[in-house]
């Protein structure tokens, strides 16, 4: 069940977990060669947690660059961390990962940085209207912004940014590309109401939005 604040947008979730908590282990090991196959591994958290790490050893085992978007948050083994390449807390769940609340940009950098020696290799904090700030074990780093949009509806919202990310990186773009392409296509969803019927198409993702 998802409701939705009129005045502004935002969103809070009641999952009854269904079919995602019956994910199992055993269900990843007969899709592995799929995951073999993959350029990106993009998992989150609403399956069983040794459903997670299973997929995300899998994916290490064949060379598969791996996305964890840790919602909803919740406490995350540094063992786990260590088989993320690309981790993309927003700031509550950076929160409950690192027990920084990035309020300032420079709380933002600060968990981001202890947040990446955790991880593979990049952290990606969404930041709603103030964009995202990645780091990577490269050195490069900055804040994206994104386009000011009157937000009708923040449902998957996340879940754009994370899938639009996972695709321009598999599609060969470079990180802080990934990471504009997913900030305008998380724009454009919050402006309309729903999961999935927000989601754009690329072609909508026009340079001046």
């Amino acid at each position: 069940m998802i409701l939705v604040d009129e005045t502004s947008g935002q969103n809070s979730i009641v999952v009854a977990p269904g079919a995602n908590g019956r994910l199992s282990p055993e269900d990843i090991r007969r899709a592995g060669h799929l995951i073999a196959s993959a350029d990106v591994l993009l998992i989150q958290l609403e399956i069983p947690l040794d459903t997670v790490e299973y997929a995300l050893e899998t994916a290490r085992a064949h060379g598969v660059k791996t996305i964890l978007n840790p919602a909803p948050a919740r406490h995350l083994s540094d063992e786990l961390l260590a088989t993320v390449d690309i981790i993309t807390p927003n700031e509550h769940e950076a929160r409950s990962l690192i027990g920084i609340d990035p309020l300032s940009e420079q709380d933002v950098v600060r968990a981001a940085a202890q947040l990446l020696e955790k991880v593979g290799q990049t952290v990606i904090i969404t930041l709603g209207s103030k964009g995202a700030y990645y780091a990577s074990k490269d050195g490069s780093a900055g804040f994206v912004a994104t386009t000011p949009v009157e937000a009708v509806d923040t449902t998957a919202a996340g879940d754009v940014f994370n899938g639009y990310l996972a695709a321009g990186l598999a599609g060969g773009n470079a990180l802080e590309a990934a990471v504009v392409l997913a900030n305008k296509a998380a724009a454009v969803s919050v402006t309309r109401k729903g999961a999935q019927p927000s989601i754009p198409m690329i072609r909508e993702l026009s340079d001046n939005l």
